[in-house]
């Protein structure tokens, strides 16, 4: 079954929500490393909580992006 515009529409934003958040837990790794590197450990382990949590979130949205895709979930 096609996508309705809407759903289409819904779908694309959480698939670029979703990258998004892949890309900025990239980012905080990245920094979490070089605070790490600096002797902030503390500040580095919080980072990278963020960044685990950036992960979860992401996978959810990609999840809910293929139900929308199947039809599980549609924008009303």
């Amino acid at each position: 079954m096609a996508l309705t515009k809407p759903n289409q529409q819904l779908r694309r934003e959480l698939k670029e929500a979703a990258a998004l958040l892949k890309w900025s837990g990239v980012d905080l790794c990245v920094f979490a490393k070089c605070l790490l590197a600096a002797g902030d450990e503390q500040s580095a382990n919080d980072m990278m909580k963020i960044a685990l949590s950036f992960q979860e979130t992401e996978d959810k949205l990609a999840g809910y992006a293929e139900e929308v895709k199947i039809g599980g979930i549609e924008r009303g």
